[in-house]
């Protein structure tokens, strides 16, 4: 896990337990268990799986440079950021390049993920969505996948689908906060 924030730490820790080992990557030392992205690529067992969840853009952007030059041919890369869809075709490319698979995952539920679960948003390949399948049935809440989950088809389309699901949160508040006013 790249980047261990507020929802990044709370993925961890669910993922801790549910049964995964997970090693964590921040900026800020006493976050970490290592101390940079190539220890964590060290410190993992190939084929690797590396979830990003750091700010959309440049931070992103970054990252995922780093890694396309880290991992290995068949490594696979989710960006769980609010990356803007358009630019998971990017990231894919580069992490191709490298012979590296990539997921884009919209996730929804801030700090309350950690106890509820998260609704994740999923776009790539079926073969990667179905290779990451027991780390997203960790993430998403208990009961039927569909009500937590969502392969919503190819790179890109994960984000665009957190794109929507934001547009309408916020219209919904924005309604909310006219009509109180």
């Amino acid at each position: 896990m790249v980047g261990l924030g507020r929802m990044g730490a709370n993925m961890r820790d669910r993922l801790v337990a549910g049964g995964h080992t997970v090693t964590g990557y921040d900026r800020e030392p006493g976050l970490s268990d290592v101390a940079g992205l190539a220890d964590l690529v060290g410190a993992v067992e190939r084929p690797r799986h590396v979830w990003v969840m750091v700010p959309a853009g440049a931070a992103t952007r970054f990252t995922i440079d780093e890694l396309a030059d880290l991992l290995s041919p068949d490594d696979l890369v989710v960006d769980g950021g609010n990356s803007r869809w358009a630019a998971d075709a990017g990231h894919a490319r580069r992490l191709a390049e490298a012979g590296v698979r990539y997921l884009d995952c919209g996730v929804s539920g801030g700090v309350w993920g950690a106890q509820n679960g998260y609704g994740l948003m999923v776009g790539g390949d079926e073969v990667d969505v179905a290779r990451m399948m027991p780390v997203f049935d960790v993430l998403r809440p208990p009961g039927p996948r569909d009500r937590g989950f969502v392969h919503a088809g190819g790179v890109g389309a994960g984000h665009y689908a957190k794109m929507v699901h934001n547009g309408i949160e916020y219209g919904l508040m924005q309604a909310y906060a006219e009509g109180y006013e």
